[in-house]
């Protein structure tokens, strides 16, 4: 059964990010109602408000990496964050930001899984793998690295933030959505196995047969955890992300996707990132992210 204590954790920083603008996304979630509307679904919810961290100096890449410094305190401020409320027995949902700060929550879920002795699975919602090395990437941009820094492949510094290198394996990680990959970073993937369910694999099976085959083996000992870039959702849907690529899921089956994943009863942390305002239209895709999110915690359209 979801845990019904949910801390909403805004972190307003676009400090990975190639375009400004992602760190008004927590205040965008807040302004669709976000913890009104999962209070409603009966849960308990306290807002902590937000972290504090570096401004964006906004500066080129240094050895291979942009602002590092700076993502390392604002991913070290994530970690004791979402960790704390872990400990505490209650649901950490990250407002963010861009996707590098799921090194800081993705390391502290995994922390507590070794402390409890649980399965990790992490569901990796986003139209890119997000797999890319200071030696592969074309930007040094750090949101693209994110899932190589967990798996052990990235800066020192990056990889120690939760005391343990690397913080998960390839094995934990089930992608979806994915339909934009940098020809070097597709090498990298492949390499470590991730195991990745691409918009052609969605397209020649279906999300519900995608999701069946992505929640395989989840049981009652595994905590999942929903890391949702909400560039995961066609454009046409979800204007309002820095890095928009065709071809996305769309309403539907962005429904079902959520809606399954609910049906297991075992999400036990969320990162909602890449809200970028700044390119949305009169926030419908923060709006939009709300409604997902309501049915990842079991607001079905149907009554079952």
């Amino acid at each position: 059964m979801v845990n019904k204590s949910i801390s909403l954790i805004g972190v307003p920083t676009d400090i990975g990010a190639g375009h400004r603008g992602a760190s008004m996304g927590p205040e965008a979630l807040r302004v669709a109602n976000l913890g009104a509307r999962l209070a409603k679904r009966g849960l308990d919810v306290v807002d902590r408000g937000n972290l504090q961290g570096p401004l964006n100096p906004w500066q080129p890449p240094h050895n291979g990496y942009r602002h590092l410094p700076e993502v390392l305190a604002w991913n070290q401020a994530v970690h004791e964050a979402v960790h704390a409320e872990l400990a505490a027995g209650r649901l950490p949902i990250m407002l963010g930001g861009d996707h590098c700060l799921a090194i800081g929550s993705i390391s502290a879920v995994a922390r507590h899984c070794r402390e409890q002795g649980k399965q990790l699975r992490v569901l990796w919602l986003d139209a890119h793998a997000d797999f890319n090395t200071a030696d592969v990437t074309p930007s040094g941009n750090i949101h693209g690295m994110p899932v190589a820094c967990l798996c052990g492949k990235g800066p020192r510094e990056l990889l120690e933030v939760g005391g343990h290198v690397p913080a998960t394996t390839p094995d934990v990680y089930r992608q979806i959505g994915i339909r934009s990959v940098d020809e070097d970073e597709k090498r990298l993937v492949r390499e470590s196995k991730v195991s990745i369910f691409d918009m052609r694999h969605i397209d020649e099976v279906g999300m519900k047969r995608t999701m069946e085959e992505a929640l395989a083996g989840v049981d009652d000992n595994t905590h999942l955890h929903i890391s949702f870039d909400v560039d995961f959702l066609d454009p046409a849907i979800a204007p309002g992300v820095g890095t928009t690529v065709r071809g996305g899921p769309n309403y539907r089956e962005a429904q079902l996707c959520m809606e399954m994943i609910a049906d297991t009863g075992r999400v036990g942390s969320l990162d909602i990132v890449e809200l970028n305002p700044a390119f949305d239209k009169k926030n419908q895709t923060a709006r939009l992210a709300v409604d997902l999110v309501e049915s990842l915690f079991g607001k079905s359209t149907l009554i079952r």
